[in-house]
């Protein structure tokens, strides 16, 4: 008796060890073999193996007892392949999941990363001036009438300059943590641009800038927070503004295209830089090694999160923001849906019309 368990034993092992080895190669030999085949081959591996190890046992006499297990274990692969492959297309779905998670989260760590560093640099850098102006002023080493009315003047717009960043960055935080509240209304865009042009007139005066709007006779209504989207349309104007050349107009338009409302600004700058388009609205990028933007039109300095904000409140409205180079310049456009309007559709791929025109790109406000 415990000879022939023996032979049995050893029979079995030896004629099903070569299914086993041969689904190992399988699996680890060929590595460009799909989740869903590498799945069945898991799964068909030990029932092979059991048949090979009954057909060997039985010396190749097809009994009864041969056919039973045979027929036995086809049966249960033709319900285990088709779970198999259900199982891995699920399993793949997932995996590809969990990657685009991963990356994602890789990318706004990084992101947080850049901001933290950028931000801190932006910050210390008012911070010091106040610092340094505030010691003169405290240890008289300033005491002319003028004097002192020029330093308080810049401590004044230094501490403006610090409310601003950091109302960006509040206002940033509350759009990542998806805690932005909108107070949705029927709004007229025309009314937001000319309330943008009034407001951006000083500062397109001083950088000898036109504004142009350009608007339909008929209202262009949609259903949005009127504070976020004349903030989305005041970011894009300002942008274009430091990157136009004096004398030269910035257009605004408004109008309706495809069941859906539209914000365009154009500007007449050099364009962006086509390895810059995936990155624009990105936080605190500007396309610049310089961590301070030079300000030689009398704007303010921004925090690098005026595009990145304007994306987030386009976005939370259901709308889409993209960018474009014409000739000459760039042009972003709004997206938003009109009340009882279908959902605007996704942006198409970004375009580069005018590569001539941006080798040397511009650095995004």
């Amino acid at each position: 008796m415990a000879t022939d368990i023996r032979q049995i034993v050893g029979l079995s092992l030896l004629w099903s060890a070569p299914v086993v080895l041969l689904g190992t190669f399988l699996l680890l030999g060929l590595r460009r073999l799909s989740l869903v085949t590498s799945t069945v081959v898991l799964v068909l591996i030990p029932p092979m193996a059991i048949l090979m190890g009954v057909i060997g046992v039985s010396g190749f006499m097809f009994t009864d007892d041969l056919k039973r297990t045979a027929t036995v274990l086809a049966s249960v692969a033709i319900i285990v392949i088709p779970a198999a492959v259900l199982l891995a297309r699920f399993q793949a779905r997932r995996t590809v999941w969990e990657r685009h998670a991963r990356d994602q989260e890789r990318a706004a760590e990084q992101s947080r990363r850049e901001l933290i560093a950028w931000v801190s640099h932006d910050l210390r850098t008012p911070l010091a001036d106040i610092r340094a102006m505030a010691e003169a002023l405290a240890d008289g080493v300033v005491f002319d009438t003028d004097e002192v009315s020029t330093f308080a003047r810049q401590i004044d717009r230094d501490a403006v300059r610090l409310s601003g960043m950091v109302d960006d960055l509040f206002e940033m935080s509350k759009i990542n943590a998806g805690a932005l509240r909108l107070e949705r209304e029927n709004l007229d865009l025309r009314e937001v641009v000319d309330e943008v042009v009034a407001g951006c007139a000083a500062a397109a005066d001083r950088a000898d800038i036109r504004l142009r709007p350009v608007m339909p006779d008929d209202a262009v209504m949609v259903d949005a927070d009127g504070r976020a989207v004349s903030r989305v349309l005041t970011n894009l104007v300002i942008n274009a503004i430091a990157h136009t050349p004096n004398g030269c107009p910035v257009e605004i338009e408004v109008g309706r295209r495809d069941s859906h409302a539209f914000l365009r600004v154009d500007d007449a700058g050099p364009g962006i830089a086509e390895h810059e388009m995936a990155r624009i609205f990105e936080i605190a990028y500007r396309g610049t090694s310089a961590r301070t933007p030079k300000d030689d039109k009398g704007l303010p300095v921004g925090s690098g999160m005026g595009l990145a904000i304007a994306e987030g409140l386009v976005s939370a409205h259901g709308g889409r923001i993209s960018v474009s180079n014409r000739d000459p310049g760039s042009r972003f456009e709004v997206h938003l849906p009109v009340p009882g309007g279908p959902p605007v559709p996704k942006a198409p791929e970004i375009s580069a019309e005018a590569p001539s025109r941006t080798r040397g790109g511009r650095a995004p406000a």
